[in-house]
């Protein structure tokens, strides 16, 4: 990345990261770095309508490189630099979970558990038999277990023979991460990283506090709703829910017979997601068509219509933490965030349906100033994303111990040596995602031809 304004700004080009949110309502690029004073900054936010993405899976490709360009530029010119690599989110009804249990057997008894130890048996985890078309994403682990010891966050330095971990992995369709690849490349940009975005939400609108008593995160986005669940500090389940606010505003179409553009007017300046908070007589008058009569819609039958799409997708979160086998233990409840959960009253319809505490989560709580823009949850998943490669940046310059400024790529826990890029040393991607950008660099080469 480097910049185009004064030589003031060309000092910090090599702390700044960019994060592309591909959304099915939006596409959002939003450029940070971290202050002086530990905060992250946002120097520029760029969003522009999603025309060519369902429910979190590009399905036109041409259309999402337009749009791509377009959330570029705009944040590109506002933070005043040209911006030449991104670290993308992956999302999707597509996505996938399971737990998993690995086991390795060490050679001495004398010698202390080390990161050697620990990287095998994660890449162990990373050559697990997938369906046919799926490939792991991450890896991340839950507790590690030493000669039948449970309960070990950091197994390094321990004495034992046998080193097990109990993992959460995540998966996703290679079909569905290639053509993110492709758009991002012809947008004329670099992928340097590839987040789940539940993952990258929650490190914007959660904190420590709340992962550590016990919470669930529910990012409604335009095409999915995807919750992330966390305790004692660690992501436990994760699951796609296939309806989001679009669902929302084509049940108001239908129900109101009347065309999406005015639906999702509707629902965004007068919607409701509890009917009894609304009067009877409160009426909306919309224009009607080619000289046609108006049409008049009450709000509380507005309120209805989204109410009952939006419990049955609460519902789906209720099975979701039930599944999960936490239920009892999530004290902190709900944080709601994403573009849905900008409806009027929807953490008190959670509170009455879930029976559990639940507040609207902001992506402002770790960032530095007052940005009324970020006060906005639909830009949870761009700010998770820029904190989400501003701390494995820093990780990577402290172990790195040298000038260069390194921007850590990988997936799970996997690393490989680094080399100079366009400003930054990148990592060279192991397994997975090494193998994606080759293959996306091959299915490129032969659109081309």
């Amino acid at each position: 990345m480097t910049t185009t304004g004064n030589d003031n700004n060309k000092n910090l080009e090599s702390d700044l990261v960019v994060g592309l949110d591909i959304g099915t309502t939006k596409i959002a690029a939003i450029v940070g770095k971290r202050n002086s004073f530990g905060k992250v900054e946002i120097l520029g936010i760029g969003k522009t309508e999603s025309l060519g993405v369902n429910r979190g899976v590009v399905v036109n490709i041409e259309q999402t490189v337009a749009s791509i360009k377009t959330a570029i530029s705009l944040a590109a010119n506002e933070a005043n630099v040209d911006i030449g690599e991104v670290i993308v989110g992956i999302a999707g009804q597509h996505i996938k979970s399971m737990q998993h249990r690995g086991m390795i057997i060490r050679e001495s008894l004398e010698q202390e558990v080390s990161q050697k130890d620990v990287d095998m048996l994660i890449d162990n985890m990373h050559r697990l038999v997938m369906s046919p078309g799926e490939e792991i994403i991450h890896v991340i682990p839950q507790e590690y277990i030493i000669d039948s010891e449970i309960g070990i966050k950091n197994p390094i330095g321990h004495a034992g023979i046998r080193l097990e971990g109990n993992f959460h992995i995540i998966t996703g369709q290679v079909s569905a991460v290639k053509n993110i690849f492709k758009c991002v490349d012809r947008g004329g940009l670099k992928t340097v990283d590839l987040h789940l975005e539940p993952l990258a939400s929650a490190d914007a609108v959660l904190s420590d506090e709340e992962k550590e008593a016990g919470v669930v995160l529910v990012d409604i986005g335009g095409g999915t709703t995807d919750v992330a669940i966390f305790y004692d500090g660690i992501i436990r389940h994760t699951a796609v829910i296939p309806f989001g606010g679009n669902i929302i505003t084509d049940d108001i179409k239908e129900g109101c017979s009347i065309i999406k553009t005015q639906a999702e007017q509707l629902k965004v300046r007068f919607g409701s997601s509890l009917a009894q908070e609304n009067q009877e007589n409160e009426i909306i008058s919309i224009p009607g068509l080619r000289g046609r009569p108006h049409k008049e819609i009450s709000v509380k039958f507005l309120a209805q219509i989204i109410q009952a799409r939006m419990e049955e997708i609460l519902e789906f979160v209720l099975f979701e933490i039930k599944s999960s086998g936490f239920e009892r233990k999530l004290s902190a409840g709900i944080v709601v965030t994403g573009g849905g959960s900008m409806l009027k009253h929807l953490a008190q319809l959670v509170m009455l349906t879930t029976g559990m505490d639940c507040r609207i989560g902001t992506p402002n709580e770790h960032l530095a100033g007052d940005n009324d823009e970020l006060k906005n949850p639909a830009f949870a998943t761009g700010v998770g994303l820029v904190m989400k490669g501003i701390e494995k940046s820093e990780r990577e310059m402290k172990k790195g111990n040298n000038n260069t400024k390194l921007v850590e790529v990988t997936v799970g826990e996997e690393k490989k040596e680094s080399k100079k890029v366009a400003g930054h040393s990148t990592k060279k991607i192991g397994s997975f995602f090494d193998s994606l950008i080759g293959r996306a660099k091959d299915w490129m080469s032969d659109d081309l031809e």
